[in-house]
């Protein structure tokens, strides 16, 4: 009698449905109308900026402090910007309510996979976005606007906004998770980022708050900085990302959906 032949193992990769989960929703998230209103906003605005003040150089023949000029477009940007991702973040989960458990949840995706892959796939979509307008803007300024930046302050100031950029992505998916609607979970952003903005300017001046972190821009661009306290606030921020998402995992692991 012939010996069966074993069947050849089979490799489980566990982390299969959290790579789909996060591949479909970059994706979806590259396309949406919200997210190419943000990038074609913060390209004309960036454009128009530079231009503007390379004109007035060529006009008056005055020269334009890159590190002042830079800050204010990443400053604006960033007060414009917020207003997009909450958009963009708080319906990652929220918006899907209706196909969630048919189409998702009930293929074997946990919903720790489903939810880390909406986060990640958000961030990278954020952060990466932000940080490729960034690095061009500073990279127009070299040539556009007398130079008085420095490569590393540029780098810093960049990793000083994504960090804020993280915590405020962060807080969006997580509000979306809990959120039993886009739009309350939208507004329910709205009044948390901009009130907690807001609240941080009332204390005391060697606690960081973002108004505060943004005026000193031009400072850092310049190469003028504490490294070690900027250090502690990235590390904050985030940790502050981290910490909620891990409530909105926990939250939307246990929820009915």
């Amino acid at each position: 009698m012939d010996t069966p032949t074993p069947l050849p193992a089979i490799r489980i990769n566990r982390f299969l449905p959290y790579w789909a989960v996060f591949q479909v929703d970059l994706r979806q998230t590259l396309r949406s109308w919200v997210y190419r209103v943000w990038v074609l906003v913060l390209v004309l605005a960036t454009a128009g900026f530079l231009l503007y003040r390379r004109g007035i150089y060529h006009e008056a023949g005055m020269i334009q402090s890159a590190s002042a000029l830079i800050s204010d477009l990443l400053r604006w940007s960033v007060v414009g910007s917020i207003a997009l991702i909450i958009a963009l973040a708080g319906n990652s989960i929220s918006g899907e309510r209706g196909t969630m458990a048919d189409s998702v949840l009930s293929r074997g995706i946990s919903r720790y996979q489903y939810f880390l892959g909406k986060w990640h796939a958000r961030l990278v979509a954020v952060l990466g976005t932000f940080f490729v307008l960034g690095l061009g803007a500073l990279a127009g300024s070299y040539f556009l606007l007398h130079e008085d930046l420095t490569l590393r302050g540029g780098l810093i100031a960049m990793a000083v906004i994504l960090g804020f950029l993280m915590a405020v992505t962060s807080a969006g998916v997580t509000v979306s998770a809990m959120a039993n609607s886009t739009m309350l979970g939208i507004t329910v952003l709205w009044f948390l980022i901009y009130g907690v903005g807001f609240g941080l300017n009332y204390l005391p001046s060697r606690f960081p708050s973002p108004d505060r972190v943004l005026a000193s821009l031009p400072v850092i661009l310049r190469g003028d900085y504490n490294l070690q306290s900027l250090g502690r606030l990235i590390g904050y921020s985030a940790l502050g990302s981290l910490l909620l998402a891990m409530v909105g995992m926990g939250y939307f692991a246990r929820r009915d959906v």
